[in-house]
């Protein structure tokens, strides 16, 4: 009994320390998929959580001083003096409500007081806005109208899916059927060029991009999507190779020499046997090489370049940071569409992943 205690309890802590962890990780997501949804003014004016209830002021009333107040001397305001300061902050009455400028010129001053309240105004204009060119007019939060325009996102999400699903789909292929060939063949070399593969790994991409960008030049490739497909594969192949070599490796050898001795190929082997039976490993490493993909910005900047009309979501969003850095409210729907598409694919191949990461892992 003593040992299931045990058991049970170590397994209560871990499970309650990674809850914590998630619940904090979650806080700011949440934060800032709300903040997407919410009108300009109002994030401009209060923070993202007080869409859920909470204790705020309320304005119940709003007085009137006389025209002839002087501000520079000490408010009196139902028999007790108040400095401008004082009104200019919040000043707290003796019945618990605040007083506070309403229009200083105007000598205006609302009464408030604390109850609960919830800020419940959402809006799709912000991804409206975010994805399309078009002009549109902000109300700031003392009445004033300001006048934009849209970020046009739409076409750099294009891009990003034009530029992301080859250089994912073409480096999987190329490396399963490599992982094959070292796994199961028999060739001059074998060793060696998997061990060259290996270190290949531990090489940063950063110390080839000029070589590379020198060769596309001579080429003709440079700011095509066909040299930023040849540059992603290149890169990704190494880790690729090495993750399905795992899973292929340790696929039982009855079912390779059961096929052979029917009369099959090693290519129908390949297809028939192969492909499905590493369906989790794909999906995994599906996973990781789209999501490099879709938030990579240097690989893209280098070998596909910044005009507009090729500009990759990662470039365009940082654009935003830098021209529109007060723009809360383009800035967070712009990161929400930016975060769609891996959160699709995430959730479409999740029951695969486990399995495709242990894939390997446990002989027997």
């Amino acid at each position: 009994m003593g040992y299931k205690r045990k058991k049970i309890a170590s397994k209560t802590v871990i499970n309650l320390v990674l809850g914590f962890i998630c619940f904090i990780w979650l806080i700011p997501t949440v934060g800032l998929l709300v903040s997407s949804f919410r009108p300009a003014a109002d994030i401009l004016q209060t923070g993202w959580w007080t869409v859920f209830p909470h204790k705020a002021y309320r304005t119940v009333e709003t007085m009137q001083l006389p025209k002839e107040t002087d501000l520079r001397e000490p408010i009196e305001i139902n028999g007790v003096a108040y400095t401008d300061d004082q009104l200019r902050s919040g000043a707290a009455t003796e019945d618990g409500r605040r007083l506070i400028w309403e229009n200083r010129r105007a000598r205006t001053v609302q009464v408030q007081e604390r109850d609960w309240t919830f800020n419940a105004s959402f809006t799709l204009d912000n991804y409206d806005n975010v994805l399309t060119g078009k002009t549109y007019n902000i109300t700031m939060p003392d009445g004033s109208v300001k006048t934009e325009k849209g970020s046009g996102l739409s076409q750099a999400f294009r891009n990003t899916l034009i530029v992301a699903v080859p250089s994912t789909v073409i480096p999987i292929l190329i490396a399963t059927f490599a992982a094959y060939a070292f796994a199961w063949l028999k060739f001059p070399l074998r060793r060696s060029m998997f061990v060259a593969v290996i270190m290949l790994l531990v090489v940063p991409l950063q110390v080839a991009l000029i070589p590379i960008l020198q060769d596309y030049g001579k080429l003709g490739l440079n700011g095509t999507y066909l040299g930023i497909w040849i540059a992603h594969t290149g890169f990704g192949l190494p880790l690729t190779i090495y993750f399905m070599y795992t899973f292929i490796s340790q696929l039982p050898k009855d079912l390779f020499e059961s096929a052979f001795m029917d009369g099959a190929s090693h290519f129908t082997v390949f297809t028939r046997l192969i492909l499905p039976l590493s369906v989790p490993a794909i999906a995994s490493i599906g996973i990781f090489q789209f999501l490099w993909v879709w938030n990579d910005y240097l690989v893209s900047l280098v070998f596909i370049g910044s005009q507009p009309d090729v500009q990759v979501l990662s470039m365009r969003i940082a654009g935003l940071v830098g021209s529109r850095g007060d723009d809360w409210h383009l800035l967070t729907a712009a990161a929400f569409v930016s975060m769609l598409m891996p959160l699709t694919v995430f959730f479409a191949l999740q029951r695969y992943f486990v399995r495709g990461l242990l894939g390997g892992s446990v002989k027997g």
